[in-house]
């Protein structure tokens, strides 16, 4: 029961820092909770074209475009590399 209690803190402090990361780069913040749509928007705000979502896909590159993606989106809204790092570690930290 409070593993559970954890598990929806957790999952809604991440829904509302990716709601509000989404309302300050001037997009929907329920597009952050739509699958793909989140990514797409994502690459829009970094600048990257949407063909990065195909690697995005492909097993080992994720991992390689994943990084830089939040490292990318980390620089975008102004923060450090160690930022980005910290969003890929701690996702619910993601309140830019």
């Amino acid at each position: 029961m409070i593993f559970s209690i954890i598990y929806l803190a957790i999952v809604v402090v991440t829904i509302a820092g990716g709601w509000k990361m989404f309302e300050k780069a001037g997009k929907p913040g329920w597009a952050f909770l739509v699958p793909i749509y989140n990514v797409i928007v994502m690459l829009e705000i970094i600048n990257k074209p949407i063909k990065w979502l195909l690697f995005l896909i492909i097993p080992i590159l994720n991992i390689v475009y994943g990084i830089k993606l939040y490292i990318e989106l980390a620089k975008a809204f102004g923060k450090g590399i160690g930022f980005g790092v910290g969003m890929i570690f701690l996702p619910f930290d993601s309140c830019l």
